[in-house]
């Protein structure tokens, strides 16, 4: 080969993106697949209750089994993961949910289908410690935050895809409830493949774009230390509001301020689709500024502000604004910076665990806030002492952030 052609092949493979890249390509696709299966369900639930003649409190156990599982996951995978291998337990995972996402579609009896969400609820409990592992582990510090909100964006547009995807099935094409897990179960299988053939383990520096190798840029860090302990107490108080608001919402707006059946489904979307440029936005300033901690007080102190006013302003506009301003500074927006934080404070070699246990944490307030706000809506004929205890657990996080957090990036 003349000696210009070899030049010309060395050029184009430096011009070849960083490893990095195709790893948070990958990892979006994963959280979209996720997500959407997630709300196919959602999407199925009236026809599933005709078709099984469930109660309501029946539908609402398949949903309780699925997140019990999910959340009971999350430990177990991420020590797997550190012990037998990062990505063996994501593409086993990730395999496992698509194949009981399609295996939904043929249960013939609720017991069935309690047993098939269950398993899914397992299969995705291995996706979020180690991908965040792997995907810390890959990231170059300078894009950690920025990298992680790509990767988060994924949950928004799969809660898109699941919801418009089923209704399009069901509605337009008017087929059975069944096909839409059939058809969601392929895309999800080509991904676990995907993630097969493409994650790596361990990437080399050059392969990350760095000078140098950041996938552990806390060698010496403690598995446990101050820090690791105010992000895990943030990131529960952060997600107790945002699943009081994310199970509660719709309802509150139709029945307590009126609001038409047929705007709620928009208007709560907009949180969703606030977070994107939030989350980019924040975690791309994190990142240039490195001040983590800085961000995680103003995020949360506006995210208290707003889950606040919501339920405070009677007027609908005011009240619209602060469902924007939330979307913008909440748990969507705050996630990638709180990640960012674990990976930066933790050895590479505990990372599936500390983001298991991150994750651990942060869901099991998808248990108790539902029941916690419904509790109080009963006790006091009124949701917003709900959004109350949010907003004083949001103030208990930003206490501990503030308290005991300290920046690890200013002299990184």
């Amino acid at each position: 080969m003349p000696l210009d052609g070899i030049g010309s092949l060395a050029a184009a493979d430096r011009k070849a993106a960083p490893y990095w890249t195709k790893a948070v390509a990958l990892f979006f696709l994963g959280w979209i697949f996720i997500y959407a299966t997630r709300n196919i369900f959602s999407a199925s639930m009236s026809a599933i209750q005709q078709e099984f003649g469930l109660t309501a409190s029946q539908l609402g156990l398949i949903n309780s089994v699925f997140f019990f599982t999910y959340t009971f996951a999350q430990i177990p995978s991420g020590m797997l993961g550190d012990k037998l291998g990062l990505k063996r337990m994501l593409v086993a995972g990730f395999l496992v949910f698509g194949i009981f996402t399609g295996l939904t579609g043929i249960s013939v009896s609720f017991a069935l289908l309690l047993a098939m969400r269950a398993f899914v609820g397992i299969g995705q409990g291995a996706y979020y410690g180690p991908q965040y592992a792997l995907s810390s582990n890959a990231l170059p510090m300078k894009h950690r935050g920025f990298g992680s909100a790509i990767i988060n964006s994924g949950m928004a547009f799969g809660i898109s895809l699941g919801l418009i995807g089923a209704g399009f099935i069901m509605n337009t094409l008017n087929l059975n409830w069944r096909a839409s897990f059939y058809i969601f179960a392929v895309p999800t299988l080509i991904i676990g493949a995907l993630f097969r053939f493409f994650v790596k383990e361990h990437a080399a520096a050059e392969e990350i774009g760095a000078k140098t190798a950041l996938g552990d840029a806390a060698p010496k860090a403690k598995a446990f230390n101050r820090n690791i302990a105010a992000i895990y107490i943030m990131v529960f108080c952060s997600l107790f509001g945002f699943f009081v608001i994310q199970t509660w919402l719709p309802y509150f707006l139709q029945n307590e301020r009126g609001i038409d059946a047929g705007k709620v489904g928009f208007i709560s979307s907009l949180i969703a689709w606030a977070s994107i440029p939030g989350a980019l936005i924040f975690s791309r300033l994190s990142d240039k500024l490195k001040r983590r901690k800085m961000f995680m007080l103003i995020l949360v102190c506006l995210a208290l502000l707003s889950i606040i006013g919501c339920v405070y302003f009677s007027n609908f506009n005011l009240m619209i604004v602060c469902l924007i301003i939330y979307g913008l500074t909440g748990k969507l927006a705050l996630d990638p910076i709180l990640v960012a934080s674990v990976a930066d404070n933790s050895p590479s070699g505990k990372r599936g665990t500390l983001f298991s246990i991150y994750n651990f944490v942060g869901m099991s307030s998808s248990i108790l806030a539902p029941y916690i706000a419904g509790a109080l809506s009963d006790s006091t004929g009124s949701l917003v002492s709900a959004f109350y205890l949010s907003g004083g657990l949001l103030f208990i996080g930003f206490a501990a952030v503030f308290l005991l957090f300290k920046d690890t990036l200013r002299h990184a």
